[in-house]
């Protein structure tokens, strides 16, 4: 009797097998239809309404600065409004730092914890879901009249907003073909980091004002909410990843998904689409975290993990301390806050910059050159102390931490495989949460104990250690995502 059973168990996982095979197959002719398409509107399209889901998480990100005067001022901060955050004054958080805190925690928690999603349900499904969290959260806690529930509900948004960035990375790099991945990425942030002037500009512009009734901190905080709700209903327009669908079986879907890419593609072109190279199949895996510490991608996890680290010491440690950097090299506070926005200005222009020579240079050549940049250029902002030369010093410190970040977000996409890209660009990407948290507190004491010169110090020490860890990656520019997973 037991015999036909075992015969039905091995047929079984046969099957299975036949079947992943014929997953990873069609996966690896997908990738290859994708990869010869010629740059088109029908593509630049898909990475536009992707960016501009972005567009609200770099907004949330960086209104904090800006609202910081009126947030405080309105009184939620006190100890007796902050409930048990009250008690992380031994951290030297307490007050409007709690806000920050819960901020990085919840970043920190939507990167590591749920970076996963994006992997098991889809990328597009994932997209809208953490896009339409982010709008409800944000928009509850523009309402809240303590502290406390301030921080809990932004935490809560920080979670979905950690979640959005991680299937952002992962979804560009599987819609876009691998001759145009870096421009993809530079056009991404480009849009991005449009939205940091403009929410400076804003909050200047609101600061002292009630519009509706409403204290303006709060109503700079629905307008990210509110201008979300357009990016939601035009989701629509962008297909869920082939590369994903294929993966996990959903052949037909995928398939139907890449021909309506191509028919539109040959109608805006007017040309025939050459032939697919030939494919190149990925490896065969479960597709769980264990696999991030495996043999094969062990060394690239710890490598980027403490790349992450280090980065976010330079690209935050600048821009979140800026006029304070400017007040201690003599600059006035007034003229400090001017300076500091002239500087802020220049945010989208290093992605822009980086058009033109993305998909030129290799990742890890544009990655390791601006890191160089910004360990120069803040050793001597931390010498110099005319106005005009420190004017010049932070803009060519944010447009290298720019063109530095449009750079690395799409090198750690492309060094992991489909079925675990999502949560392996969520670990280590944590790790920046973490490093950003804490590096504040350091850079807060350096400045007290050592000035501008310990702070240069300190930064210029992390983009070396960053060069280090992505000498040490592969190479990645032209090749396909699964020739890089191999």
């Amino acid at each position: 009797m037991s015999k036909p059973a075992v015969a039905t168990v091995g047929e079984h996982e046969s099957a299975q097998e036949a079947h992943a095979s014929l997953s990873m197959s069609k996966a690896a002719e997908i990738a290859a239809r994708f990869d010869r398409l010629p740059p088109s509107r029908t593509i630049w399209t898909m990475v536009i309404l992707i960016s501009l889901g972005g567009v609200f998480e770099f907004y949330d990100l960086f209104f904090t600065g800006y609202v910081a005067p009126g947030m405080i001022a309105s009184g939620l901060f006190k100890p007796e409004s902050l409930g048990f955050f009250a008690a992380l004054q031994p951290l030297a958080v307490a007050g409007f730092g709690t806000f920050v805190f819960a901020t990085f925690a919840g970043l920190w928690i939507g990167t590591l914890v749920f970076g996963f999603v994006a992997d098991r349900f889809g990328r597009r499904f994932v997209f809208t879901g953490s896009l339409l969290w982010y709008m409800v959260c944000t928009a509850i806690m523009a309402f809240q009249t303590s502290g406390f529930a301030l921080d809990i509900w932004r935490l809560i948004a920080g979670i979905g907003i950690g979640v959005e960035l991680v299937t952002i990375d992962t979804y560009i790099s599987e819609l876009i073909p691998s001759g145009e991945r870096g421009r993809a990425y530079a056009v991404n942030q480009f849009i991005t980091f449009s939205v940091v002037p403009f929410v400076a500009f804003l909050a200047y512009v609101l600061k002292g004002t009630q519009p509706f009734g409403l204290d303006y901190w709060r109503v700079v905080m629905l307008i990210g909410s509110v201008g979300a709700v357009i990016v939601w209903i035009l989701r629509h327009k962008i297909p869920e990843s082939p590369r994903w669908l294929a993966r996990h079986g959903r052949i037909e879907e995928a398939e139907r998904i890449v021909a309506d890419i191509e028919r539109r593609v040959i109608a805006e072109k007017g040309i025939l689409l050459p032939a697919p190279r030939s494919a190149s199949l990925e490896q065969q895996g479960k597709g769980s975290y264990k696999e991030i510490f495996g043999p094969q991608y062990r060394a690239r996890t710890i490598i980027l993990s403490i790349f992450n680290m280090a980065q976010v010491i330079g690209f935050y440690g600048f821009a979140a301390w800026v006029p304070t950097l400017l007040i201690n090299r003599g600059i006035h506070v007034t003229a400090s806050l001017g300076y500091a926005f002239i500087i802020a200005i220049a945010n989208p222009f290093g992605p822009l910059l980086g058009v033109w020579f993305a998909d030129k240079l290799e990742r890890k050549t544009q990655i390791c050159g601006s890191l160089i940049t910004m360990g120069v250029v803040i050793a001597i902002f931390s010498q110099a102390s005319a106005p005009w030369l420190l004017i010049v010093l932070g803009v060519l410190f944010t447009l290298a931490a720019n063109i530095m970040s449009y750079a690395f977000h799409g090198y750690q996409a492309e060094l992991y495989p489909t079925r675990i890209r999502a949560r392996a660009i969520g670990f280590v990407y944590s790790w920046s949460r973490i490093s950003a948290a804490f590096a504040g507190l350091a850079i807060g004491i350096l400045l007290h104990g050592y000035g501008v010169p310990g702070v240069a110090g300190f930064i210029a020490v992390s983009m070396l250690v960053g060069v280090c860890m992505v000498l040490l990656g592969p190479s990645t520019r032209g090749r396909s995502l699964e020739a890089i997973s191999r």
